[in-house]
């Protein structure tokens, strides 16, 4: 009995020090600009994989799992109803780089290289709709202060035609609602 306690000693010990040496890569840190609770509005156009017509929406970001990623929330309203999503952004120490991976009702799916560089994230790779995969490349660009920013999106089916699909600005809203 003695040994066994001695064992579960040792490998609660061993577990303990693995996570706490598991922090975020200081590279995660730039995803924090985009913390918090934003409104947007924008206008699509219509096209390959887009709907078009004027949009609201509410995205709320927070870091999650120790800090590791970033996850934002989304609830839109469309010409042809609410829509809801989410992202899940990290940093990739390996190929030193970020990821963006999306996922919305209806099956909707994407997954993206972002790059950050000083206000402007700049998101490149592709996603799916409605049965079709669709190449993607989309900029944020934050106002100074971090206070709002906007953000315009494009979608090819070959790589070589790229529609603008989607123009939006973003609001910071503080404090966040209560819900």
């Amino acid at each position: 009995m003695h040994r066994i306690r001695v064992l579960l000693v040792v490998l609660v010990a061993c577990f303990a020090t693995t996570v706490q040496a598991q922090k975020p890569d200081p590279e995660v840190k730039k995803l924090h600009a985009y913390l918090g609770h934003w409104t947007y509005e924008g206008k699509a156009k219509p096209g390959p994989g887009c709907l078009g017509g004027k949009f609201t929406g509410e995205k709320t970001c927070q870091m999650i799992l120790g800090g590791s990623f970033l996850q934002c929330r989304f609830t839109e309203k469309e010409p042809d109803g609410e829509f809801r999503g989410f992202s899940i952004a990290g940093y990739d120490p390996v190929n030193k780089n970020f990821t963006s991976d999306g996922y919305a009702e209806g099956g909707i799916r994407g997954s993206n290289i972002l790059s950050i560089s000083g206000n402007k994230w700049t998101y490149a790779g592709r996603w799916v709709s409605e049965g079709k995969q669709y190449q993607y490349k989309g900029t944020f660009t934050f106002a100074p202060g971090l206070e709002g920013g906007t953000f315009t999106d494009e979608l090819s089916l070959d790589g070589k035609t790229w529609t603008t699909c989607e123009e939006s600005k973003y609001t910071k809203v503080k404090p966040p609602p209560k819900k």
